[in-house]
C-alpha cells in the first residue's frame, strides 16, 4: 500500500464525431488525456485527467502533467490507501489546481478497492438502483441539425439531451424549440450555455422559452449573473462552471441559486472531494450530474462508481465520456446499454489499462 512508483501517460482522445463544439465558437477535435498509474507495493491503481481543452476551466493537459511532477515526490512513500492524508499532502504541496490532483486521487481510490476487495462503488456507499441514466452532449451546430442529433442520439435510448448554446440568442432559441419538440413528455432536455451568454441575451432566452419544458444551465460567466437570470425565469436552473467547491455550494443554497448541479470529479480536486460535495448535497435534496470534464474509459469507470452509489432521488443525470472518443485505454469498464451504464462489480474501478493503447510512459517518478 506504500507508494514505491508513479507512472505518467499522455494519451490523444480523436472524437467520434470529428468535432465537439459549444459556446463562443469554442471547440476541440483530440483531447488531451493524462492517465496516472500509482504502483505500490500490493497493488496499482490507475486515474485520468483530461481537460475540456485550455479554454473552459482553469486546466489544461500539459499543466496537469507539470502538476503531478510537482506532487510527485512528496506522494513517494505515502500510503495509497490513507486518502485524507494523500490529499492533505497534496494540498500542501501544490496551492489550487486541483484537476492535477484529481488522476492521483482516483488512482488512490483503485488501489484501495483492489486491497479491499470491494468495488470502489461499494467503498463510496454501495450501489443505488440497477442502472444510471445517461445524458448525451449536443454539439453545438446550426438548430436542425441539433434537432437531428437529438433524433438520432433518441433512437439509441438516450432520454436525457444537453444542447450546448451559448451562442447567437436567436438560434438558441431555435435550437431549443426544435429539440423539444422531438421528445416525449418525462425526456430532459438540458440547455447548456456553458457560460456564453451575456445576461441581457440569456434574459431573452429564458423569456422566449417561458413555455418550454426545458432546463437552463449556467447562462452566464458569473455567479452573480447567473443569480440574476435564475431570478427571472421558472425554468428550472443547473448550475456547473461556478460550482467547483464546497463553500461556493453552499453559498449557493443559502441563495436559492440552483435546483440542480454538475458535479465534475476533476473540476472538485478528486473522487474524495467529489463524495463529500455529493453527500452534502444528497443531505440537502441538490439534484446532481455526476461527470467529468472529459475523459475515456478510466473516467467514465471513476463516474460509473461516483454515480451509481449516489441515491436515485438525486442522481438526475451522468455520462460515458468513453462513448465519444474512438480510443480505448482500458477494458472493463461500465455496461452500457440503452442510454444507462451500470459501475463494474470487480474491486476498485475493475479496469485494465490497455498498454498497446497508451504506449510508454512519458513521465516515471520513483
Amino acid at each position: 500500500m506504500w507508494i514505491k512508483q508513479i507512472k505518467v501517460y499522455q494519451v490523444e482522445l480523436p472524437l467520434v464525431e470529428g468535432r465537439y463544439s459549444w459556446s463562443e465558437g469554442k471547440y476541440v477535435e483530440v483531447f488531451d488525456s493524462t492517465i496516472v498509474e500509482v504502483i505500490t507495493d500490493d497493488a496499482t491503481g490507475i486515474g485520468e485527467v483530461c481537460p475540456l481543452g485550455p479554454f473552459y476551466l482553469p486546466a489544461f493537459g500539459k499543466g496537469a502533467r507539470a502538476g503531478i511532477e510537482e506532487l510527485a515526490p512528496h506522494l513517494i512513500g505515502q500510503n495509497a490507501t490513507d486518502l485524507a492524508t494523500i490529499n492533505t499532502v497534496m494540498d500542501t504541496a501544490l496551492l489550487g489546481h486541483p484537476y492535477v490532483k484529481s488522476a492521483i486521487d482516483m488512482a488512490c481510490w483503485d488501489v484501495l478497492g483492489k486491497r479491499a476487495g470491494m468495488s470502489v462503488c461499494d467503498l463510496l456507499g454501495g450501489r443505488q438502483g440497477d442502472v444510471v441514466d445517461l445524458y448525451r452532449a449536443i454539439s453545438q451546430m446550426p438548430p436542425k441539425d441539433m434537432a437531428r442529433n437529438v433524433a438520432s442520439y433518441r433512437d439509441q435510448g438516450y432520454r436525457k439531451f444537453q444542447l450546448k448554446v451559448g451562442g447567437n440568442p436567436d438560434e438558441d432559441i431555435e435550437r431549443i424549440i426544435l429539440a423539444r419538440e422531438i421528445l416525449d413528455r418525462g425526456e430532459v432536455l438540458i440547455a447548456d450555455a456553458n457560460t456564453g451568454w451575456l445576461a441581457h441575451e440569456a434574459a431573452r432566452v429564458v423569456d422566449a422559452v417561458a413555455d418550454c419544458d426545458v432546463y437552463i444551465e449556467q447562462p452566464c460567466k458569473s455567479y452573480e449573473e447567473c443569480l440574476t437570470v435564475r431570478s427571472r425565469t421558472a425554468r428550472p436552473f443547473i448550475l456547473d462552471e461556478n460550482i467547483d467547491s464546497l463553500p461556493i455550494l453552499l453559498r449557493a443554497h443559502h441563495d436559492g441559486a440552483m435546483d440542480a448541479i454538475n458535479l465534475k470529479i476533476s473540476k472538485v480536486g478528486g473522487l474524495s472531494k467529489a463524495r463529500v460535495i455529493r453527500d452534502v448535497c444528497a443531505t440537502l435534496g441538490i439534484a446532481m450530474t455526476i461527470e467529468d470534464s472529459w475523459g475515456s474509459d478510466v473516467v467514465t469507470a471513476a463516474i460509473a462508481h461516483l454515480a451509481h452509489s449516489t441515491p436515485e432521488r438525486v442522481r438526475f443525470s451522468s455520462t460515458d465520456f468513453n462513448s465519444y472518443v474512438t480510443v480505448d485505454t482500458a477494458t472493463g469498464g461500465p455496461i452500457r446499454t440503452d442510454g444507462t451504464m451500470r459501475a463494474a462489480e470487480r474491486p476498485g474501478l475493475g479496469l485494465e489499462l490497455d498498454r498497446r493503447s497508451v504506449g510508454n510512459p512519458v513521465a516515471v517518478y520513483g
